[in-house]
């Protein structure tokens, strides 16, 4: 009953916290940014079916391969991409907790 809530919770306050601790003079631009990587649950359509509540989304789908997730990691070294990258691991987490609620 309580997945739902944390996982969530992580996607959402994950980015926000994020946001208002280390980048609060632009913490809105910073949490927009973060926020944009819930677009990798894109992959999500390319299953059958696209939606399974007893499956785990962590190196099932493309954007949530355990290539795609070293690739993310690594984005976090250049200034220009540790925004994006930030909601993504963020994402990933969040999807990881969810696997082990499972």
């Amino acid at each position: 009953m309580l997945q739902p809530f944390i996982h969530y919770g992580i996607h959402f306050l994950g980015p926000l916290m994020v946001a208002l601790w280390y980048y609060k003079p632009q913490w809105k631009y910073a949490y927009l940014i973060m926020i944009c990587g819930m677009f990798i649950d894109l992959d999500h359509l390319l299953a059958t079916p696209i939606f399974s509540p007893g499956r785990c989304s962590i190196n099932f789908h493309p954007l949530h391969s355990y290539w795609a997730i070293v690739l993310y990691i690594l984005l976090l070294f250049p200034k220009k991409t540790r925004l994006l990258a930030l909601g993504l691991v963020i994402h990933i987490i969040a999807d990881t907790v969810d696997c082990s609620l499972m």
